[in-house]
């Protein structure tokens, strides 16, 4: 397994009505997705496009694992900042660490670590992740 050292991507973010319930907190599964839009984003930011990559390449990302600590809740108009940074690589997967933080106070929202997986698009079979892929992490693990 090789560790990385990156510094976080961050990302920012604010809550509309239609992430909250009534009482204008945030629903939990809300905050997958902000996780996700993260991890897309700093992707995007290294020149990786997840659309690209399943139509030129034949290639997805999926999430195998995740584990959300809920720390505080996020509430309607909150502005967020989530993080997402590259831990770690073994074999065909990947592990990540991602935080939410309320941008004003500081409050740690929410933390997630996960593992993906990059699959043939076709098969839906593990694949290696291509060389140009890893450079591109290697370039902002630096």
């Amino acid at each position: 397994m090789s560790e990385l050292k990156t510094e976080p991507f961050v990302w920012q973010l604010r809550v509309y009505f239609e992430d909250t319930d009534a009482g204008g907190v945030v629903y939990h599964s809300r905050y997958l997705n902000f996780f996700e839009r993260a991890r897309t984003e700093m992707l995007r930011a290294m020149g990786v496009s997840q659309t690209e990559l399943r139509e030129k390449h034949g290639l997805i990302w999926v999430v195998l694992e995740i584990n959300v600590k809920f720390r505080k809740a996020a509430r309607l108009d909150d502005e967020l900042l989530v993080s997402a940074e590259l831990q770690w690589v073994k074999g065909v997967r990947q592990g990540f660490r991602q935080v939410m933080t309320r941008i004003s106070d500081g409050v740690e929202i929410a933390i997630a670590e996960l593992s993906a997986v990059m699959l043939h698009a076709d098969s839906l079979k593990p694949a290696r992740m291509p060389e140009w892929i890893k450079a591109e992490l290697n370039k902002h693990a630096e």
